[in-house]
């Protein structure tokens, strides 16, 4: 079997692609918009040709296609169903349409994004000394993954671990899952920029006004922490309510499960313990007695890598990878 896949990471907001060997890593990475409005015929087709880009101009023959990708995705590994972030997409079979598209016989495995993102971890990241951790990954959306025992923890058809639609309010605002109060609807990118523009309101001496030039549209999470890091309030005291958000339903999550270890991932988490130290600070008081020993919050260091990694590590081992 040849050691290179391809990991495709199908983002609501960007499409990246690389070429992972097996045990050397990331080979080279390619991205690209993923143009999500114009519907799921087009953004397949842009999977297609990215994937057979490179495929072309790999140095060894390629075993498969691993996508991660938000939302359910059934039993069997080919189908996603109405991702969140993703318009039109009501229920795709991702193998089936990649296949016909490449038009050469090809392993496709599909997962959830945050479950490949926690695969990744276990292999090569932040996860791996630990046989068991719960994952959240923070971008355009907020993904959950549970690694028990060496495995993905994929419940009874595949949609186990959705956490950033567990509610921390059931009167709170709604996430794009249409759930009251979900996590997401707080600390996913357009949620958590929207809260910040609204508390600039009061602080209208804070960097972050220069660093945007006066346009708060163009405000992200990338602004807060750059404007975090020179030291501005506001930034810090906006980092710091998305922590204590973080941590709350990580209790419920540890409570649930019995799992004390956490890794944080994804784009946000580049914010680090501008996020993560309010998240430790919280997550006791939100967790029962007994389960407080050896709570711990991880950053994953390899970012948006490491979905990649454990999309490629899915192809390469095929549908019952083991970590």
């Amino acid at each position: 079997m040849s050691s290179y896949a391809i990991g495709i990471d199908l983002g609501g907001t960007n499409l990246k692609a690389a070429l992972v060997h097996k045990t050397d890593g990331i080979v080279e990475i390619t991205k690209r918009p993923t143009e999500a409005d114009r519907g799921p015929e087009h953004v397949v087709d842009r999977i297609a040709d990215l994937a057979g880009h490179i495929i072309d101009g790999a140095p060894g023959p390629v075993t498969g296609i691993g996508i991660g990708s938000p939302g359910p995705i059934n039993w069997a590994r080919t189908t996603v169903t109405r991702p969140p972030n993703l318009p039109g997409w009501e229920s795709v079979d991702l193998n089936a349409k990649l296949q016909s598209k490449l038009g050469r016989e090809m392993r496709v495995v599909v997962e959830n994004d945050a479950n490949v993102a926690a695969l990744g971890s276990a292999f090569y990241g932040a996860g791996e000394p630990h046989d068991s951790f719960i994952m959240i990954t923070l971008g355009t959306g907020v993904g959950g993954a549970v690694i028990y025992r060496n495995k993905i923890f994929r419940g009874s058809t595949g949609g186990a671990a959705e956490i950033g639609h567990m509610t921390i309010d059931y009167e709170g605002p709604y996430a794009n899952s249409g759930v009251a109060g979900a996590i997401e609807g707080y600390i996913g990118q357009s949620f958590l920029s929207s809260h910040a523009r609204d508390r600039l309101v009061n602080y209208p001496e804070s960097l972050i006004h220069d660093l945007v030039d006066g346009d708060l549209d163009a405000l992200t999470p990338r602004v807060l922490h750059d404007a975090a890091k020179e030291g501005d309030e506001a930034a810090r005291d906006i980092l710091s309510w998305a922590g204590h958000k973080l941590g709350c339903v990580l209790g419920s999550a540890v409570n649930l499960l019995d799992i004390r270890t956490v890794v944080v991932g994804g784009g946000v988490s580049a914010a680090g313990d501008f996020i993560l130290d309010p998240a430790r600070e919280t997550l006791p008081d939100y967790v029962m007695p007994g389960l407080r020993s050896d709570l711990s919050i991880l950053q994953e260091v390899l970012g948006n890598e490491v979905s990649m990694l454990g999309a490629a590590r899915l192809a390469i081992e095929g549908r019952e990878a083991h970590v």
